[in-house]
Formats: structure tokens, sequence, C-alpha cells
């Protein structure tokens, strides 16, 4: 099940689940009826009864911006920061024993708001809800604190940061919304036959993903506590 099926990250995370046929279903939380464009994808009520009533064992949350494309993103429920532990909760009420909370790549690129949210992610309380499997998958870009300051130098010298994106090789930029998409789709795969226990996905690995190695031998390292593949090593050398 996705908590948090809008914006770009959200639909790249249920279309990833969907593509790899692992899952019976997939379910999306929605805040009203639609007809799902997607084969497998099967809306549900933001309430208890429905939430238990789908069966979902693993669930992800994801935080994102809101699109406004055609309205399609006002169908999801969009989950708050500052409630994370609350529908952390509720997810576990109904069933769920693996969870993955995927944060955006590039928090700099959220309304400020948000960011400051994300901030302060309740994770301790989550983690002491005893899932069997608990994943945070944290930002691989520093926060963009420099929009939070309100001098007129502070915001040019973010602008002229920003615009060294160009000078940087592709495979040192922050990843990409799908790559972490396929991160997480496969740590929702893997999961289910990985040891007990609750962990903080590094940046590092998605950054290895986005190099081209196999995302779901990737994901099973990671889970199983082995070190990153020597090619990788060696590209990061390199």
């Amino acid at each position: 099940m996705v908590l948090g099926g809008g914006g770009a990250l959200g639909a790249a995370v249920m279309e990833q689940l969907l593509a790899s046929h692992r899952f019976d279903r997939v379910g999306v939380v929605a805040a009203r009826a639609f007809k799902p464009a997607l084969r497998g994808l099967q809306p549900v009520p933001d309430e208890p009864g429905a939430l238990a009533a789908f069966g979902a064992t693993t669930a992800l949350v994801v935080f994102d911006r809101q699109r406004h494309a055609n309205g399609r993103d006002a169908a999801f429920v969009r989950p708050e920061p500052g409630a994370l532990a609350a529908r952390a909760a509720q997810l576990h009420a109904a069933g769920v024993r693996a969870l993955v909370v995927v944060v955006p790549h590039a928090p700099a690129l959220l309304p400020q708001a948000l960011q400051a949210g994300l901030a302060n992610l309740d994770e301790g309380a989550v983690a002491a809800m005893d899932f069997e499997q608990l994943v945070f998958m944290r930002m691989a870009q520093s926060g963009g604190a420099v929009g939070a300051i309100g001098s007129w130098a502070a915001r040019l010298a973010g602008w002229m940061l920003a615009q060294l994106h160009w000078m940087v090789p592709q495979r040192e930029q922050p990843v990409r919304v799908a790559t972490v998409a396929r991160f997480a789709a496969a740590l929702a795969v893997a999961l289910r036959q990985a040891p007990r226990g609750t962990r903080v996905l590094p940046p590092e690995w998605l950054w290895l993903a986005a190099q081209g190695d196999d995302v779901a031998t990737l994901a099973e390292r990671w889970l199983a506590g082995q070190p990153p593949p020597a090619s990788a090593a060696m590209r990061q050398r390199w």
C-alpha cells in the first residue's frame, strides 16, 4: 500500500511497484473514489476499516510536493510530515508489518513548509511501534537552508550555487526521482525476506543505483548488511 501517491515521486513509486509484478495488488490511499489507469492499482479509502480490509502487510509512506496537473494529485491522500507517527500507527493497526518511509531526494526543490516539516519527522516514535521491518530512505541532497534565510546576500549566493548544477557531471548530481522510486520498490520486495530490524538507507546507495547497478541486487545486499559491489567501490575511488 502507498500513502502519498501524488507528486512525481509518489506516482513513480506506484508504477515501480506494479512493474515489479511481485505483489498481488498495490493499494493507494485515496482522498476520493476514482478509476485507476494502471492495472493492479486499487484505491483505498482513508478509513481504518478500509485500510484493514485491504490486507496490506507492506506499506510505503511517500513525502513529495503537490503538483497541479489537471487535479490528478487531489485524488490521493497527501501525508503531512507532522502526522508521520499517527499515520504509521494507523498502518500498523491495519496489519502492516513492513514500512518504508521515503523522503524526497532533493528537498531544496520543495516548498519551505514541507522542508521544515521533514526536519521534524518523529522517526523515534515510529521505530517504537514494533514494525517487523522499518526503513527510512532519507534525502540524498542536503536541505536548502539558504532558502530559509531572508537576506538578499544569502539568496544571491543560493542562486549562484544553483547555477553550478550545469557544471557538475551527471554521475555526481543528485539522484533522480526514477532512481529513488526503483530503490523504494526494490526494498518493498526484498524486505519480506530480510532480517527483522529498523534501518536508515545511506544516500550513497541511491547514488550507486543511479550509476546503472542492478537495483534489486543492491537492495538485497544492503538489507543483508553486505558492502557495496566491488565494481561500485572502484567507481567511487575513481
